[in-house]
């Protein structure tokens, strides 16, 4: 059970750092409430974005990480 837990725990670990590397930055933090950025069609939509459902998918499998690191740290295991 540990064996397939661990081996579990390291592909999330591997699909965790690819989506966290795929992620885009955030460029219109500061500068763009200075330069006043247009409040178009595609901002008012971001949530069905495929970057919306990277980062759905980053917090659960975050989540998932920290219960596998849990339970294998413990004396149950």
């Amino acid at each position: 059970m540990k064996t397939a837990l661990t081996i579990v725990f390291i592909l999330v670990a591997i699909a965790l750092a690819v989506l966290v590397l795929k992620q885009e930055g955030k460029e219109n933090g500061f500068t763009g409430s200075l330069t006043g950025t247009v409040d178009s069609y595609w901002s008012r939509n971001k949530k069905h974005s495929k970057e919306a459902v990277i980062q759905r998918v980053t917090a659960i499998l975050g989540a998932l990480f920290i219960i596998i690191a849990a339970l294998l740290s413990s004396k149950w295991m």
